[in-house]
């Protein structure tokens, strides 16, 4: 799943990306060019995704987390 999740500041991503790899180890973050959000790429829930985020020092709450639509071809799954 890709999340958006809006922040204040400059997350310090190294932790974040700690955090999320505890959980999912192909988990990706990046900084939107923007600035005031993060991108993320998981399988965690949204749920797991706010927790994993405040172990990380990133206090977000729900409302600020934003699951994106599926951009899946479905191709992998053809054998």
């Amino acid at each position: 799943m890709e999340y958006t999740v809006r922040t204040t500041g400059t997350p310090d991503l190294a932790t974040i990306e700690r955090a999320l790899c505890a959980l999912d180890a192909a988990a990706v973050v990046d900084l939107d060019p923007a600035g005031s959000a993060i991108r993320v790429s998981t399988w965690a829930t949204s749920r797991e995704l706010v927790e994993a985020l405040h172990a990380a020092g990133l206090p977000v709450a729900a409302r600020d987390v934003e699951q994106l639509p599926s951009v899946c071809c479905g191709g992998c799954s053809f054998g």
